[in-house]
C-alpha cells in the first residue's frame, strides 16, 4: 500500500510540473512536456485517465485562448485589416462573411470511373 501511496504522490508532483509549464508555454503540449521532461504520450494518458488533470489542462488552454482573443481585439482596434477579416470569417459567419468556393466544370460526353 505504501508502495502505490509513494507512486501517487510522485504522479501528482510530475503533473504539477507538466501543468506549471503548460501555463509558461502558453498550452503549447509539445514543450511543455519537453520542458517537464515527461511524454506526450504519459501526457495524453494522464488527459484520458484523470478528469481533474484534463480540466486543468483546460482551463490553461482557455486562459491562452482568452490572451490571444485579446490581442487581437487590441489589433482590431488599431485599424487591422487583417485581424477584422480574420474575426469577421471566424465569428460572423452567421452574417455571410464566408469564403466559397465555387468550381464549375463543363464536359462533353460521359464520365467514366475504374475504381479497380
Amino acid at each position: 500500500m505504501k508502495k502505490q501511496n509513494v507512486q501517487t504522490k510522485r504522479r501528482t508532483a510530475s503533473q504539477k510540473r507538466v501543468l506549471k509549464c503548460l501555463e509558461e508555454t502558453h498550452g503549447v503540449v509539445t514543450s511543455a512536456c519537453k520542458k517537464a521532461k515527461i511524454s506526450r504520450t504519459q501526457f495524453y494518458k494522464w488527459c484520458s485517465n484523470d478528469e481533474g488533470f484534463k480540466k486543468e489542462v483546460d482551463e490553461i488552454q482557455d486562459a491562452t485562448l482568452d490572451f490571444v482573443e485579446g490581442a487581437l481585439f487590441k489589433q482590431i482596434e488599431q485599424g487591422n485589416i487583417t485581424g477584422q477579416i480574420f474575426y469577421l470569417k471566424t465569428k460572423g459567419k452567421h452574417r455571410g462573411y464566408v469564403e466559397r468556393q465555387e468550381i464549375q466544370q463543363e464536359t462533353t460526353g460521359s464520365i467514366q470511373f475504374d475504381f479497380s
